[in-house]
């Protein structure tokens, strides 16, 4: 490769090392000229990070790097970029592969190292799957910290959040079979959750090109991010099922933060937007895994925006906000997915429908709606 050509490189994640692994050996072996960089923050509590480097022939070089701000993953990132342009400028190789450590999530570091685009090109993102694993994973509301995966003292995420982001962010998802066989239900789980993905099989030699291909980082954005996610689509296969549950109208806030655990325990997975009555211009977004539910506040609607405003807007989420337009309240909607083996789908639906305004409530309109319980300050407003 010319010094200077942009050098591509591709990350694969996963928390489940074991399918991590086999999927970057099956890189190594079907791509020429590929190097694999991996940082273990597993010694990061004594204060450390520790760097390897290795290419099809065996390791090429290996180091630490000191804890930055007491934070693993900000270690990584001061090494990793240094490392991926020495790599670059030696023009020795046809692919850089980042192997992230188990807990650490690939939308932040593909943003850093597409930072560096004068040298270098995220051509590809994949997490590697052991398909049987998808529900023991999901169904794990521990924290990180629990099971020495945390990336930070500070950090507070959970197997189960951590792992959703892992396989709903990628295009590319690696499949490898672990000590347990995965049956049709493991697979439609899969299927269900990460509709914008390809599913590929480790060793079948279809991975290592995948990775070349190209990665629309804005696109992968876009599909994250709650006002214009890509979300599951109605399914009931294999005894796996999603409701997608659409409403017009906005939620009573107290009934639904009276029906907030039996929502967030009624599914492995749910996400989505809403809105609440009582802060009607404000998007809602719903990230459910492990029995554990994170709402935030995701800005306003485009609806509540000036229309000198809408020129900043990303094309994506005008594109997805046209789709679902309401004459009255613009883009204000609810939509959220339920994916999870043995779902109630007309229990759950019916439980939502009674969290919205009756039609008295909804007809008195939005100054008398200001006066509902305000029931979600302590999620969206706490006190410092």
């Amino acid at each position: 490769m010319s010094s200077s050509a942009r050098l591509p490189v591709a990350i694969v994640a996963g928390l489940c090392e074991g399918a991590r692994r086999a999927a970057v050996g099956d890189i190594l072996r079907t791509v020429p000229g590929t190097v694999v960089l991996h940082h273990d923050l597993s010694a990061a509590p004594a204060g450390s990070v520790h760097r390897t480097i290795r290419d099809a022939h065996g390791p090429v070089s290996s180091g630490h790097t000191p804890l930055v701000n007491d934070c693993a993953c900000c270690a990584l990132r001061e090494d990793l970029v240094p490392e991926l342009l020495h790599l670059a400028d030696s023009g020795t190789y046809r692919l850089a592969v980042v192997e992230l450590w188990d807990s650490v999530e690939p939308q932040a570091m593909a943003s850093v190292i597409a930072a560096e685009d004068e040298a270098l090109e995220v051509t590809g993102v994949a997490t590697a799957v052991d398909p049987a694993l998808v529900l023991p994973y999901l169904a794990n509301g521990d924290d990180l910290a629990e099971a020495g995966l945390a990336a930070a003292p500070t950090d507070q995420r959970t197997i189960a959040d951590t792992y959703a982001r892992q396989i709903e962010y990628p295009t590319l998802l690696a499949l490898a079979d672990g000590e347990q066989d995965a049956d049709d239900t493991d697979h439609a789980l899969l299927a269900q959750l990460t509709p914008a993905a390809r599913r590929l099989r480790v060793g079948d030699g279809t991975l290592g090109p995948a990775l070349l291909a190209g990665f629309d980082l804005a696109a992968a954005a876009a599909r994250q991010h709650p006002a214009c996610a890509l979300l599951p689509q109605e399914a009931d296969e294999h005894g796996v099922t999603t409701l997608v549950w659409r409403a017009d109208r906005p939620f009573h806030p107290a009934r639904l933060y009276a029906a907030l655990e039996d929502l967030a325990c009624a599914a492995a997975r749910s996400r989505g937007r809403f809105w609440l009555a009582d802060r009607p211009d404000t998007l809602l977004s719903w990230d459910a895994a492990g029995g554990a539910l994170c709402v935030e506040s995701a800005g306003p609607w485009l609806a509540a925006l000036p229309d000198a405003a809408w020129e900043m807007v990303p094309p994506e989420r005008r594109a997805a906000a046209a789709l679902d337009w309401h004459p009255e309240h613009g883009d204000r909607r609810q939509h959220l997915t339920f994916t999870s083996p043995g779902l109630d789908h007309d229990a759950l639906a019916e439980l939502l429908d009674s969290c919205l305004l009756t039609d008295a409530e909804y007809t008195a309109g939005r100054d008398a709606w200001q006066h509902l319980p305000h029931t979600f300050d302590e999620f969206l407003d706490p006190v410092p």
